[in-house]
Protein backbone atom coordinates (compact mmCIF):
# COMPACT_ATOMS: atom_id res chain seq x y z
CA UNK A 1 0.00 0.00 0.00
CA UNK A 2 1.74 3.50 -0.76
CA UNK A 3 2.35 4.88 2.46
CA UNK A 4 3.25 8.62 3.38
CA UNK A 5 6.38 9.06 1.53
CA UNK A 6 4.71 7.55 -1.68
CA UNK A 7 1.26 9.82 -0.92
CA UNK A 8 3.81 12.83 -0.85
CA UNK A 9 5.38 11.93 -3.98
CA UNK A 10 2.52 11.70 -6.17
CA UNK A 11 1.35 14.66 -4.69
CA UNK A 12 4.51 16.51 -5.29
CA UNK A 13 4.17 14.80 -9.18
CA UNK A 14 0.35 16.05 -9.52
CA UNK A 15 0.90 19.78 -8.32
CA UNK A 16 2.48 21.33 -11.34
CA UNK A 17 0.45 18.74 -13.58
CA UNK A 18 -3.25 19.95 -12.17
CA UNK A 19 -3.03 22.55 -10.17
CA UNK A 20 -5.21 25.21 -11.50
CA UNK A 21 -6.01 23.07 -14.22
CA UNK A 22 -10.11 22.62 -14.43
CA UNK A 23 -10.78 18.70 -14.31
CA UNK A 24 -12.71 18.27 -17.80
CA UNK A 25 -14.30 14.71 -16.91
CA UNK A 26 -13.57 11.52 -15.05
CA UNK A 27 -14.21 8.17 -16.58
CA UNK A 28 -15.02 5.35 -14.89
CA UNK A 29 -14.58 1.90 -15.89
CA UNK A 30 -15.55 0.11 -12.53
CA UNK A 31 -18.47 1.72 -11.12
CA UNK A 32 -18.03 0.14 -7.93
CA UNK A 33 -14.45 2.47 -7.32
CA UNK A 34 -16.96 5.62 -6.59
CA UNK A 35 -18.40 4.83 -2.74
CA UNK A 36 -20.66 7.80 -2.89
CA UNK A 37 -23.70 9.97 -4.64
CA UNK A 38 -24.06 13.48 -2.70
CA UNK A 39 -22.56 15.44 -4.50
CA UNK A 40 -22.58 13.14 -7.69
CA UNK A 41 -19.47 12.24 -9.22
CA UNK A 42 -20.43 15.12 -12.06
CA UNK A 43 -20.11 17.77 -9.66
CA UNK A 44 -16.46 18.40 -9.95
CA UNK A 45 -16.55 18.32 -14.02
CA UNK A 46 -15.38 21.75 -14.93
CA UNK A 47 -14.25 22.40 -11.85
CA UNK A 48 -10.39 24.18 -11.25
CA UNK A 49 -8.38 22.37 -8.55
CA UNK A 50 -6.89 24.67 -6.08
CA UNK A 51 -4.77 22.63 -4.34
CA UNK A 52 -3.47 18.54 -3.33
CA UNK A 53 -4.14 17.65 0.03
CA UNK A 54 -2.71 14.10 1.84
CA UNK A 55 -5.41 12.75 4.23
CA UNK A 56 -3.56 9.93 5.82
CA UNK A 57 -2.70 7.16 2.48
CA UNK A 58 -5.38 9.67 0.68
CA UNK A 59 -5.07 11.91 -1.97
CA UNK A 60 -7.97 14.96 -1.49
CA UNK A 61 -8.28 17.16 -4.35
CA UNK A 62 -9.70 20.59 -3.80
CA UNK A 63 -11.61 22.28 -6.40
CA UNK A 64 -12.99 26.01 -6.26
CA UNK A 65 -16.16 25.18 -5.70
CA UNK A 66 -15.21 24.19 -2.43
CA UNK A 67 -16.06 20.06 -3.01
CA UNK A 68 -13.15 17.36 -2.37
CA UNK A 69 -12.40 14.26 -4.65
CA UNK A 70 -10.64 11.66 -2.54
CA UNK A 71 -9.08 8.69 -3.98
CA UNK A 72 -7.96 5.71 -1.86
CA UNK A 73 -5.50 3.21 -3.56
CA UNK A 74 -5.85 0.51 -1.23
CA UNK A 75 -2.90 -1.79 -1.66
CA UNK A 76 -2.90 -2.69 -5.05
CA UNK A 77 -3.93 0.79 -6.65
CA UNK A 78 -1.06 2.97 -8.78
CA UNK A 79 -1.62 6.24 -10.31
CA UNK A 80 -0.21 6.80 -13.55
CA UNK A 81 -0.23 10.38 -16.04
CA UNK A 82 -0.50 9.66 -19.87
CA UNK A 83 -1.39 11.61 -22.98
CA UNK A 84 -4.75 13.72 -22.97
CA UNK A 85 -7.42 11.57 -23.75
CA UNK A 86 -5.37 8.10 -22.82
CA UNK A 87 -7.81 5.11 -23.37
CA UNK A 88 -8.93 2.99 -20.24
CA UNK A 89 -6.97 -0.25 -21.44
CA UNK A 90 -6.83 -3.54 -19.96
CA UNK A 91 -8.93 -4.87 -16.97
CA UNK A 92 -6.73 -3.31 -14.01
CA UNK A 93 -7.73 0.13 -15.37
CA UNK A 94 -10.43 1.67 -13.47
CA UNK A 95 -10.71 5.56 -14.46
CA UNK A 96 -9.30 8.23 -15.92
CA UNK A 97 -9.74 11.68 -14.85
CA UNK A 98 -8.60 13.99 -17.71
CA UNK A 99 -6.91 17.28 -17.67
CA UNK A 100 -6.20 19.73 -20.81
CA UNK A 101 -2.82 18.82 -20.28
CA UNK A 102 -2.77 15.15 -19.82
CA UNK A 103 -4.96 11.95 -17.86
CA UNK A 104 -4.68 10.68 -14.78
CA UNK A 105 -5.13 7.35 -15.04
CA UNK A 106 -6.10 4.74 -11.63
CA UNK A 107 -5.26 1.29 -12.34
CA UNK A 108 -5.19 -1.66 -9.67
CA UNK A 109 -3.46 -5.26 -9.78
CA UNK A 110 -5.39 -8.34 -8.55
CA UNK A 111 -8.84 -9.39 -8.77
CA UNK A 112 -9.97 -7.92 -5.41
CA UNK A 113 -11.20 -3.90 -6.02
CA UNK A 114 -10.35 -2.23 -3.00
CA UNK A 115 -9.52 1.32 -4.19
CA UNK A 116 -12.29 3.97 -3.56
CA UNK A 117 -13.11 7.08 -4.83
CA UNK A 118 -15.15 9.99 -2.71
CA UNK A 119 -16.62 12.93 -3.52
CA UNK A 120 -17.14 15.51 -0.22
CA UNK A 121 -18.90 18.17 -0.25
CA UNK A 122 -16.66 20.54 1.94
CA UNK A 123 -13.93 20.50 4.99
CA UNK A 124 -15.90 18.87 7.37
CA UNK A 125 -16.55 16.09 4.79
CA UNK A 126 -12.85 16.27 4.29
CA UNK A 127 -12.33 15.87 8.04
CA UNK A 128 -14.81 13.15 8.45
CA UNK A 129 -12.79 10.99 6.12
CA UNK A 130 -9.76 11.94 8.10
CA UNK A 131 -8.82 8.29 10.40
CA UNK A 132 -7.21 11.01 12.81
CA UNK A 133 -3.94 10.10 13.20
CA UNK A 134 -1.25 12.49 14.29
CA UNK A 135 0.85 13.81 11.57
CA UNK A 136 4.27 12.59 13.00
CA UNK A 137 6.17 15.67 11.08
CA UNK A 138 4.20 18.00 12.37
CA UNK A 139 4.35 16.60 16.26
CA UNK A 140 6.62 16.90 19.33
CA UNK A 141 7.83 14.08 21.11
CA UNK A 142 5.45 14.51 23.97
CA UNK A 143 2.17 14.60 21.32
CA UNK A 144 3.83 11.40 19.81
CA UNK A 145 4.21 9.54 23.13
CA UNK A 146 0.64 10.15 24.20
CA UNK A 147 -0.97 9.00 20.90
CA UNK A 148 1.39 5.65 21.15
CA UNK A 149 0.72 4.66 24.42
CA UNK A 150 -3.19 5.90 24.55
CA UNK A 151 -3.61 2.19 24.31
CA UNK A 152 -0.93 -0.77 25.63
CA UNK A 153 -0.33 -1.93 21.88
CA UNK A 154 3.09 -3.79 20.62
CA UNK A 155 5.12 -0.90 18.19
CA UNK A 156 4.73 -2.10 14.95
CA UNK A 157 0.71 -2.34 15.57
CA UNK A 158 0.84 1.15 16.76
CA UNK A 159 2.64 2.44 14.18
CA UNK A 160 0.44 0.78 11.61
CA UNK A 161 -3.13 1.80 13.02
CA UNK A 162 -4.12 4.85 10.83
CA UNK A 163 -5.74 6.10 14.25
CA UNK A 164 -2.74 6.75 15.90
CA UNK A 165 -0.26 7.56 13.39
CA UNK A 166 -1.11 9.54 9.71
CA UNK A 167 0.30 7.41 6.56
CA UNK A 168 2.84 5.05 7.92
CA UNK A 169 2.37 1.25 7.03
CA UNK A 170 4.07 -2.15 6.92
CA UNK A 171 6.81 -1.29 4.61
CA UNK A 172 7.98 2.14 6.45
CA UNK A 173 7.18 0.61 10.09
CA UNK A 174 9.95 -1.93 9.68
CA UNK A 175 12.47 0.58 8.60
CA UNK A 176 11.45 2.87 11.56
CA UNK A 177 11.83 0.08 14.15
CA UNK A 178 14.94 -1.34 12.73
CA UNK A 179 15.91 2.30 12.71
CA UNK A 180 14.86 2.62 16.36
CA UNK A 181 16.81 -0.50 17.13
CA UNK A 182 13.55 -1.82 18.95
CA UNK A 183 11.10 -4.66 18.47
CA UNK A 184 8.04 -4.64 16.49
CA UNK A 185 6.50 -6.70 19.66
CA UNK A 186 7.84 -4.62 22.26
CA UNK A 187 4.66 -2.85 24.09
CA UNK A 188 4.55 0.86 24.20
CA UNK A 189 3.74 0.81 27.94
CA UNK A 190 7.02 -0.54 28.19
CA UNK A 191 9.24 1.65 26.78
CA UNK A 192 11.74 3.79 28.36
CA UNK A 193 12.35 7.39 27.71
CA UNK A 194 15.86 6.79 25.90
CA UNK A 195 13.65 4.47 23.50
CA UNK A 196 11.01 6.59 22.95
CA UNK A 197 13.38 9.60 21.87
CA UNK A 198 14.79 6.86 19.85
CA UNK A 199 11.68 5.92 18.11
CA UNK A 200 10.74 9.11 17.63
CA UNK A 201 13.82 10.57 16.04
CA UNK A 202 13.93 7.11 13.82
CA UNK A 203 10.39 8.08 12.85
CA UNK A 204 10.75 11.72 11.96
CA UNK A 205 14.25 10.74 10.40
CA UNK A 206 12.90 7.54 8.09
CA UNK A 207 10.10 9.52 6.83
CA UNK A 208 11.75 12.46 5.97
CA UNK A 209 14.28 10.36 4.45
CA UNK A 210 12.21 8.67 2.17
CA UNK A 211 10.13 11.56 1.37
CA UNK A 212 12.86 13.68 0.16
CA UNK A 213 14.01 10.27 -2.05
CA UNK A 214 11.12 10.17 -3.76
CA UNK A 215 10.41 13.17 -4.50
CA UNK A 216 13.83 13.90 -6.13
CA UNK A 217 13.16 10.57 -8.20
CA UNK A 218 9.69 12.76 -9.15
CA UNK A 219 10.92 15.57 -10.28
CA UNK A 220 13.04 13.18 -12.75
CA UNK A 221 9.73 11.32 -14.17
CA UNK A 222 6.12 10.39 -13.09
CA UNK A 223 6.32 7.96 -10.11
CA UNK A 224 4.83 5.40 -12.24
CA UNK A 225 5.86 2.32 -10.20
CA UNK A 226 5.20 3.03 -6.71
CA UNK A 227 6.32 -0.14 -4.35
CA UNK A 228 6.96 -1.25 -0.65
CA UNK A 229 10.06 -2.78 -1.61
CA UNK A 230 12.98 -0.84 -2.82
CA UNK A 231 16.96 -2.17 -2.53
CA UNK A 232 17.60 1.10 -0.36
CA UNK A 233 15.19 -0.23 2.57
CA UNK A 234 17.24 -1.80 5.28
CA UNK A 235 14.78 -4.75 6.36
CA UNK A 236 11.61 -4.63 4.66
CA UNK A 237 11.26 -7.25 2.30
CA UNK A 238 14.71 -8.43 2.52
CA UNK A 239 14.02 -11.47 4.85
CA UNK A 240 17.40 -13.54 4.64
CA UNK A 241 19.85 -10.89 3.05
CA UNK A 242 22.45 -9.09 5.68
CA UNK A 243 21.68 -6.51 7.93
CA UNK A 244 23.12 -3.18 7.17
CA UNK A 245 24.25 -2.53 10.89
CA UNK A 246 25.58 -6.09 12.01
CA UNK A 247 25.40 -8.48 8.96
CA UNK A 248 23.26 -11.31 10.41
CA UNK A 249 20.29 -12.11 7.76
CA UNK A 250 17.04 -10.35 8.38
CA UNK A 251 13.98 -12.55 9.96
CA UNK A 252 10.60 -12.18 9.14
CA UNK A 253 7.47 -12.90 11.12
CA UNK A 254 4.39 -13.93 8.23
CA UNK A 255 0.62 -12.92 8.93
CA UNK A 256 -2.24 -13.63 6.54
CA UNK A 257 -0.87 -11.38 3.65
CA UNK A 258 1.86 -8.82 5.07
CA UNK A 259 4.95 -9.78 7.31
CA UNK A 260 7.26 -8.29 9.09
CA UNK A 261 10.76 -7.79 8.83
CA UNK A 262 13.50 -7.21 11.43
CA UNK A 263 16.87 -7.78 12.90
CA UNK A 264 17.17 -10.50 15.80
CA UNK A 265 20.46 -8.45 16.39
CA UNK A 266 19.61 -5.24 16.65
CA UNK A 267 16.31 -5.10 17.75
CA UNK A 268 15.33 -8.54 19.73
CA UNK A 269 18.60 -8.81 21.53
CA UNK A 270 19.45 -12.28 19.47
CA UNK A 271 15.80 -13.82 19.51
CA UNK A 272 13.88 -14.89 16.53
CA UNK A 273 10.52 -14.20 16.98
CA UNK A 274 7.84 -16.59 16.31
CA UNK A 275 6.29 -17.09 13.43
CA UNK A 276 2.96 -18.02 14.03
CA UNK A 277 2.43 -20.70 11.78
CA UNK A 278 5.92 -22.27 11.62
CA UNK A 279 5.83 -21.79 15.37
CA UNK A 280 2.76 -23.50 15.82
CA UNK A 281 4.07 -26.46 13.47
CA UNK A 282 7.19 -26.56 15.37
CA UNK A 283 6.35 -26.60 18.98
CA UNK A 284 8.85 -26.87 21.17
CA UNK A 285 11.70 -27.12 18.63
CA UNK A 286 10.75 -23.22 17.71
CA UNK A 287 14.40 -22.28 17.25
CA UNK A 288 14.66 -18.97 20.24
CA UNK A 289 17.84 -17.45 18.85
CA UNK A 290 20.06 -16.87 15.58
CA UNK A 291 22.48 -19.99 16.77
CA UNK A 292 19.21 -22.29 17.09
CA UNK A 293 17.84 -21.00 14.08
CA UNK A 294 21.03 -21.86 11.91
CA UNK A 295 21.08 -25.73 13.74
CA UNK A 296 17.95 -26.29 12.63
CA UNK A 297 18.58 -25.11 9.38
CA UNK A 298 21.60 -27.47 9.19
CA UNK A 299 19.35 -30.19 10.15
Amino acid sequence: MPELPDIAAYIHALTPRVVGQPLLGVRLASAFLLRTVDPPLASVEGRVVRELRRVGKRIAFGFDSGTWLVLHLMIAGRLHWRAPGAKLAGRNALAAFDFPNGSLVLTEAGSKRRASLHVLADEAGLAAADPGGIDVLASGLEEFRAALTAENRTLKRALTDPRIVSGIGNAYSDEILHAARLSPIALTHKLTPEEWQRMYTATRETLELWIVRLRAEADAAFPEKVTAFREEMAVHGRFGQPCPRCGQPVQRIRYADNETNYCAVCQTGGKVLADRSLSRLLGKDWPRTLDELEALKRR
